[in-house]
Parts: C-alpha cells; structure tokens; sequence
C-alpha cells in the first residue's frame, strides 16, 4: 500500500513539474528566438543580439509602452481601491456571500472580444463616450477586478479580526486602527491587487482592439506590426521577451510576498 502511495505520489509530482514546463518553454522559446538570427523560421540558430541593438534604437514602440503603463498603473490603483473595502467587509458578512461573488466573478466567464464589444457598443452607442484611453481603462479594469478581489481575499479572510476589535476595544480611533493594524495587515493583498491589475491591462490585447479607438497600447503595436508583417516584426520578439521576463519577476515578487503573509 505505501509503494502504492509513494507511485502516485511520484506520477503526480512528475505531472506537476510537466505542467510547469508546458508554461514556460514558450518564454524559453521566445527567448531564444530573440537572439537568432533569423525568428521568423520558428527555430534558433546564428545566435545574434543585432535585435536587442535594433529595439533599442527604434522609436516606434516607445509611444505605446509608455501609454500602456500610464493605463496600467491607473487600472492598478483603481483595483486597489475597490478591491480593498468590499473584502474587509467579507469576512463580516452574514448573508449574501455567495451572491456578491458570483456577481463579482461574472466577467471572467464572459470572452475577451464579447467584453470589449459590450463595452464599446454600450458606451459609444448609448452614452457617446469616444473609445480612447478612459475606454481602454474601463475595459481592463473589468477583466482585471475580480483577479484583484480574490487576492485581496485570500488576505483578509486569513487575518484575525480579533487584533482590530481588541485596538478599538483600548480606545484607538478608527483612523489608528486602519493604519496601524489593518493596513500592515492587508498589505499583502493591496500588493497582490495592484499586480493583478497592473499586468492584466499591460498585456490586454482583446477588449483593447474594441475599446482602444485612435490609441495604441503596446499589446495593440505588437499585434499591428505582426499582423502587417512590417520591418518592424524581428524585433517583437526583443520586445515580447522583455515584457515576459518583467512580468515573471513581478508574479515572483507577488508570490514571495504572499507566502511571508500566509507563513
């Protein structure tokens, strides 16, 4: 019976670290390719940096990239804010959990292109909003906000109430106990929140292409380029291998803060 367990145990583990080569080979790939000499074949080979000297002295993509953080950063922000009030009021709620997260959670099961041509439709059509860039923030903080929510849960739900009743049972004001206890407490999750939102709408390119209007965001001069087959298209690979490897190193960030909060 335990050489029994002790298989399955292996199978698993081995089915684990199989997945977890079927998610990062293509950023290993995509590297690769971006320093070959020639991407578009598919496979590496004449192992250049000619691409990475290129991308850095084109101006072509610098527009967009910093578009896409401005929006980004906003979408940030606005996750944080309305992540924040309703997971500190979850874990105090009696009635109607259920209910708010299915209402919450509702946008991740709509696909990205339905989203963005609701939005689009339902903006421009009915309240004359112009697509551009508020557009593109709303859009993507709709696709980012329940991925903020659920980070901000996983914190609160595991914090002691105790410690913020016992401070306003000794007498400190509310504004005390929010950022003496509460906040540090949270902190964890406001992170986690704000990277949720912040790469989501950095790397949203769907609900862009409905929503986004006269404005280019980075994912949307990457799909451009790819899609007209421009000179342009090498370097997308410099380009997409640079984002990939920021966006792991803030996902890694997000994880370690995480695992000190729940340690």
């Amino acid at each position: 019976m335990d050489a029994a367990f002790r298989a399955a145990a292996r199978l698993l583990l081995a089915a684990g670290f199989g997945i977890t080569a079927l998610i990062y080979a293509p950023v290993a790939w995509l590297a690769l390719l971006s320093v070959s000499a020639d991407p578009l074949s598919g496979w590496p080979g004449g192992f250049t940096t000619s691409w990475y000297a290129s991308l850095s002295a084109s101006l072509g993509w610098r527009a967009p990239m910093l578009r896409s953080l401005g929006i980004a950063g906003i979408v940030a922000i606005l996750c944080v804010l309305a992540a924040v009030p309703p997971a500190r009021a979850w874990p105090r709620m009696r009635r109607g959990r259920v209910s708010f997260a299915a209402l919450i959670l509702l946008p991740l099961g709509v696909p990205g292109i339905v989203l963005g041509l609701l939005v689009f439709t339902t903006w421009r059509v009915l309240f004359g909003v112009h697509m551009g860039a508020w557009s593109l923030v709303l859009s993507h903080f709709i696709w980012a906000y329940p991925f903020a929510l659920i980070s901000m849960l996983v914190v609160t739900l595991r914090t002691d109430p105790s410690l913020a009743e016992a401070a306003r049972d000794l007498g400190a004001p509310p504004l005390r106990v929010l950022c003496d206890i509460e906040l540090p407490a949270l902190m964890p999750g406001i992170v986690g929140a704000g990277l949720f939102g912040f790469l989501l709408s950095f790397t949203e390119l769907p609900r862009s292409i409905f929503t986004g209007g006269q404005v280019q965001t980075l994912p949307l001069y990457s799909f451009a380029q790819a899609s007209a087959h421009s000179s342009q298209i090498k370097l997308i690979f410099c380009l997409n291998t640079l984002i990939s490897l920021a966006s792991l190193a803030a996902a890694a960030v997000l994880v370690v803060l995480l695992r000190r909060r729940t340690a």
